[in-house]
């Protein structure tokens, strides 16, 4: 599952002589927390525009669920401090779902008409399943729940899970700008006792947000040679499966670039991927079942694992750290 960002790589400092200190202050003001901000606003205005009129095809609603999808995905690389605190970014994105939990839970909720629905608190309570985006996916796309869209308990479902959404996204920035910001950024502290454990924070969420998108957003639709899988790409109800590998690399890019702004070779190597990804023509990674298909994604998930070896072997020393992989703990 995606909580395994947090554990994804074995992180190891080299000797200090080596490390050279990035802007930590600067990767706080001007990567986190703007992004952290985007995804608290365009998270309200998805609950507000799921206030409105019951409809599924309301052209505001939709445009409010990709604004703050977009913003999600743009931080969920992310992966540490406020957004773990009571599994908040687990709450937010419950993906890959190899068993189908999703459809399972809001169904049962359905059928069983809740009324955590109507209690933000107990609705917390409910599966983490049945709550956040993939969640929300289903409802707005999905026919199992699309074609009862205007019965007033799906309404009031649709509702609560916005109003979670908007509650965890506001609270997660509100952590940040509460307190854990000045840790990051001014280290010396029962969190990040130096500079290099910060910088070490960082390089982490690069290299586990590049992983993510290698062997889940690809890999997965990918399946094998003789059996592809193009139904477990992301998001594809809503045709955001390609979207979502765009949004990180360029998230996880601009995020390497300010740990280490003066590698060109990173640079290129990120500009060769999204060119790629954005070339590719193919939403939901239909194509992977075809030969020609398969090839392509496979070509974009080789960049991308050349983005993760280039980090590994040209910015982190540079950082004094040297990064050993363990595999991404999800199916």
């Amino acid at each position: 599952m995606m909580r395994a960002f947090a554990a994804a790589l074995l992180v190891f400092l080299a000797p200090a002589a080596w490390a050279e200190t990035p802007d930590l202050s600067t990767i706080v003001s001007d990567h986190i927390l703007p992004r952290y901000q985007t995804l608290a606003e365009t998270s309200a205005a998805l609950a507000e525009a799921a206030q409105g009129k019951c409809d599924t095809n309301t052209p505001a609603l939709k445009q409010a669920y990709h604004s703050a999808f977009d913003a999600w995905i743009s931080v969920s690389h992310l992966r540490f401090g406020p957004s773990e605190v009571q599994e908040r970014a687990f709450a937010l994105a419950f993906w890959p779902d190899p068993r189908g939990s999703t459809p399972k839970s809001l169904a049962g909720l359905v059928r069983n008409l809740d009324d955590a629905v109507h209690d933000p608190q107990a609705f917390t309570t409910v599966s983490v399943a049945a709550r956040g985006f993939y969640a929300l996916e289903f409802l707005l796309f999905d026919t199992q729940f699309t074609q009862h869209a205007e019965t007033t308990y799906i309404c009031d479902l649709r509702r609560a899970v916005t109003r979670d959404i908007a509650s965890n996204t506001a609270a997660i920035l509100a952590d940040w700008q509460g307190g854990y910001a000045a840790l990051m950024a001014q280290p010396g502290n029962d969190i990040y006792r130096t500079p290099s454990e910060a910088a070490q924070q960082l390089f982490t969420a690069a290299l586990t947000g590049l992983e993510f998108t290698a062997q889940q957003r690809l890999a997965r639709p990918m399946g094998s040679f003789d059996r592809p899988r193009p139904n477990r790409a992301e998001a594809r109800r809503s045709e955001r499966s390609l979207r979502h590998v765009v949004l990180s690399l360029r998230a996880t890019q601009d995020l390497a670039l300010r740990l280490a702004p003066d590698t060109d070779a990173v640079t290129r190597a990120f500009d060769r991927a999204i060119t790629r990804a954005e070339t590719l023509d193919d939403p939901v990674f239909a194509g992977v079942a075809t030969s020609q298909g398969r090839l392509r994604v496979e070509a974009l998930q080789q960049s991308v694992d050349g983005i993760r070896t280039l980090l590994t072997q040209e910015v982190g020393p540079s950082l004094g750290i040297a990064a050993g992989f363990n595999a991404l703990d999800g199916d």
